[in-house]
């Protein structure tokens, strides 16, 4: 156990900060699977909306690398681009 206060503050610390990048992290996956899954092209194109905007969000605030979202952006509109419209 930390003996130093700003230790013990560090943790806490530490603490807060996970949890606000897994609520993050966990947001992040589920608009890239509801992009992923979607069949109908207009539906996807929506989500995509979405994701985009959260992945650009994400990468600002550098819980995730900026060169990460632009990647995962640049395969989910390869995606939706490729699909059939219906």
């Amino acid at each position: 156990m930390a003996q130093h206060k700003s230790a013990r503050k560090r943790i806490r610390s530490t603490a807060r900060r996970e949890r606000r990048n897994d609520a993050r992290e966990s947001a992040m996956k589920t608009l890239l699977k509801k992009v992923r899954v979607e069949k109908d092209k207009a539906k996807a194109e929506a989500a995509l909306k979405e994701a985009v905007s959260l992945l650009d969000k994400l990468a600002q605030k550098r819980s995730i690398h900026p060169n990460k979202a632009a990647n995962q952006k640049s395969k989910l509109t390869k995606l939706v681009n490729n699909l059939k419209a219906s």
